[in-house]
């Protein structure tokens, strides 16, 4: 299969949307990172996510919808997702609500949970690719499962070039960092951090999030504690290199690559997954970063790195 690049315009998008109506994919620029969608109503192309992907079948996917009307038509909508909804949507917010019966949905996509993980991205590319397709679209990260996030079309198409029809080539995506993800089935939990901060969330909430304990069953996508991870080893905590080592900075450090030599964490996060992309394609035989701080967008930060870090399955 010859995979295309589409561009980023109404001729684009009237294309990728006929490819998702044939059941097929195409990989699109969200403000996170880049997604692999399908129709999220075909088991077929929902099931070649998941080949494509390499991708866990008991992992569950996320559902993008162009807004907050179209996403109460496939969940149990409540009064808290109405709030961080208001706040949050459009943005890198993912909200786990109650599936609705009926929602003709693949059971694919949420793993044979009763759950649905449910987002309104930003990016005005995916927007306008929502629009034309007029349905939901499930749409994990566009990489080799496991594998870092793509945040360029470059990185799509290097990891996924020949499985997939199609990638919308929208630019550098602006946040770099996945979605969070709340669950909102009983007590508002943190199911895994991302583009928005558990202080924004919490002060929108007005209580603290409980948090989801790691080792349990999956409940969202993003879980597992190997993933985003580049060929090379990583070490975290790191004040220097060690021999064969290549150095991800962060803040006033030596670094073959620093993620922001300021300290800013939004930049980190915008420049994570590629500079682990750059790092990795000079061949390192390991990778030392930098001390990220736990606050903010680090606890973010921090959690790729730690999973990019855990030993291989």
């Amino acid at each position: 299969m010859e995979t295309q690049s589409l561009s980023p315009d109404p001729a684009g998008f009237a294309s990728a949307a006929e490819i998702w109506r044939a059941g097929g994919l195409v990989a699109f620029p969200t403000e996170t990172v880049y997604g692999l969608g399908a129709d999220a109503r075909n088991d077929l192309a929902v099931a070649r996510i998941f080949q494509a992907k390499g991708r866990p079948r008991f992992n569950p996917l996320i559902v993008h919808v162009a807004n907050a009307q179209a996403a109460r038509a496939y969940v149990d909508w409540s009064e808290t997702a109405e709030v961080l909804a208001s706040e949050f949507w459009p943005g890198p917010l993912t909200l786990v609500l109650p599936l609705r019966p009926g929602s003709g949905l693949s059971p694919l996509v949420t793993a044979d949970l009763p759950t649905l993980a449910i987002r309104v991205p930003a990016h005005p590319v995916a927007q306008g690719l929502l629009t034309a397709f007029g349905g939901p679209v499930a749409a994990p990260s566009a990489n080799p499962s496991g594998r870092i996030s793509p945040t360029s079309a470059a990185h799509v198409m290097a990891g996924l070039s020949g499985r997939i029809e199609a990638v919308v080539d929208g630019g550098s995506c602006l946040v770099g960092l996945e979605s969070t993800i709340v669950g909102l089935t009983g007590i508002p939990t943190l199911l895994r951090p991302g583009g928005v901060s558990v202080e924004a969330l919490e002060a929108v909430l007005g209580a603290s999030l409980t948090r989801h304990q790691s080792g349990g069953a999956l409940s969202a996508p993003g879980q597992m504690e190997s993933h985003y991870a580049p060929g090379a080893p990583v070490r975290l905590n790191a004040k220097s290199r060690q021999t064969g080592e290549l150095m991800l900075g962060f803040g006033p450090v030596e670094a073959d690559l620093n993620l922001s030599p300021s300290g800013d964490l939004i930049e980190a996060a915008a420049n994570l997954f590629g500079h682990l992309h750059a790092l990795d394609a000079r061949g390192a035989k390991g990778i030392a970063v930098s001390p990220i701080p736990e606050v903010g967008l680090g606890r973010a930060i921090n959690d790729r790195l730690r999973r990019a870090a855990a030993p291989r399955p």
